[in-house]
């Protein structure tokens, strides 16, 4: 066997191995309920509340007076 067929078969193998990981991976994502996000009927954390801003304000404003 020649290098080239060396290097030929190396690349179908590494063809088919990587196709049979997709596959696998599509099965189990499928196996899982395919659902890549979060329901909708389950509420998003925000961190956009007032007091979580506050207290992020008033850390960096006292870091910067101590510093």
């Amino acid at each position: 066997m020649t290098l080239m067929q060396m290097i030929q078969q190396g690349a179908v193998w590494h063809l088919v191995g990587m196709g049979a990981i997709f596959g696998l991976m599509v099965f189990l994502l499928n196996a899982i309920g395919g659902k890549l996000v979060a329901p909708k009927d389950q509420p998003q954390k925000s961190y956009d509340m007032p007091a979580v801003t506050a207290a992020i304000s008033a850390a960096v404003n006292e870091y910067r007076k101590n510093k």
